[in-house]
Order: C-alpha cells, then structure tokens, then sequence
C-alpha cells in the first residue's frame, strides 16, 4: 500500500505508528468494506506484523475511530490547501475549484477516501461518536466559498454555502456509484442555485 506523503513522524523522522495504521484502515475500508476491516487485514495492508494494529488499537470501535480521525484530517487539509491556492472571485472560478474537488475525490486515493468517507457515514448514523468526529468543520476552501456569496449578496450565505457543499458532497456519492465524472452543466446547475438571489449583477459564469 503507498504510504500517505501526509502522515504524520516521531522524532527520528518515522512515519507515526498510528498514522501509518489509520491510513491502512482507509485503505482496507475502501477495498473490503465494513465487514473486512479487521486488525489482521490492517496489518496485511500496512505491512505490519500480525498483532501490531490490536496492540495500538485494541477494539474495532478504537480502530474505526482512528480511522474517521484520519479521514477528517486528511479532507480538512486538502480543503484547506484548496481554498489557499485558488481563491473564489467569480462563479466561474467557484465551477472551477468545484469540479477539481470533484475529480480529486473521484479517482486514485480521493476516490478511495471517498468510499470510505461514505461507509463511515452510515456506520455513524449508529455512533454518536463518528457523528460528531465528521460534522463538518471550517476550513480555507468552505471560508472561501462563503465569502463569495457574501459579496455577491445571496441571502444566509453560511446556510447557502453549507447546503451547496452538501450537494458537491451527493455529486461525488453519484458519480462514485454510477461511474463516470460529472459535467460542467451539473456544476454550474449548482453554482446558480447558491447564487440564487444574489442582488450583485454579474455574468453568471463568465466567460468560456
């Protein structure tokens, strides 16, 4: 399995024991599903001997919420470099940084930490635990997004920025079951639904 250019290291420069774990467990999560995550499966996959995940992550529940812990940490630093890198002055530029997130989370490792992003997702509707570590979180790329449609006047931009991430989030699920990437035209469809309401005049994409 290939190691994450994010993990965290000790001080002798290694790769964090739990880090190297938790992506493990995505990995495994992606691959087998909830019912093949297992410490013996994690261990296969990080490389490890048999015994080393149940001796830092003792029970299912401790290996699982390693694991939400790491794909929080993971989706809040790609948003955040995100939102640093390309900053939203117009809705062409917001279709734009979209569909990169889009593409991103839909092909090699994104697409991997999106199916399991979304089989935590269901496991959490029963944990009240994994609920709470995945409530969104503020980060650049959601500062961003609301900052435009605050200067563009839409009304509630906070509610209107929460419900348009909400719907990229259904784009990926889509596609990620259907196959395939979306089209410009779903993206814009729901660029103009955030901006619905706008009371700043402006070419709704700008130009081609």
């Amino acid at each position: 399995m290939r190691r994450n250019e994010d993990q965290k290291r000790d001080e002798a420069g290694r790769p964090d024991r739990r880090t190297v774990l938790a992506d493990a467990a995505i990995g495994v999560l992606a691959d087998l599903g909830v019912r093949g995550l297992t410490h013996r499966a994690v261990d296969a996959a990080a490389g490890l001997p048999v015994g080393t995940t149940s001796a830092y992550l003792r029970t299912r529940q401790a290996l699982l919420t390693a694991l939400v812990r790491r794909l929080v940490e993971l989706d809040q630093g790609e948003l955040h470099a995100m939102g640093e890198r390309m900053p939203v002055r117009s809705a062409t530029e917001l279709v734009h940084g979209i569909g990169e997130l889009v593409r991103r989370r839909l092909a090699g490792d994104g697409r991997r930490r999106s199916l399991a992003r979304y089989a935590c997702a269901v496991e959490s509707v029963r944990d009240p635990e994994l609920r709470e570590i995945l409530v969104p979180r503020d980060n650049a790329g959601r500062a961003a997004v609301r900052a435009f449609l605050a200067e563009q006047g839409v009304p509630d931009p906070d509610r209107r920025t929460a419900t348009l991430l909400a719907c990229v989030d259904g784009l990926v699920f889509d596609h990620l079951v259907s196959g395939g990437e979306p089209g410009a035209d779903e993206i814009e469809g729901l660029v103009a639904a955030a901006l619905r309401g706008a009371s700043a005049s402006q070419e709704p994409y700008g130009p081609r």
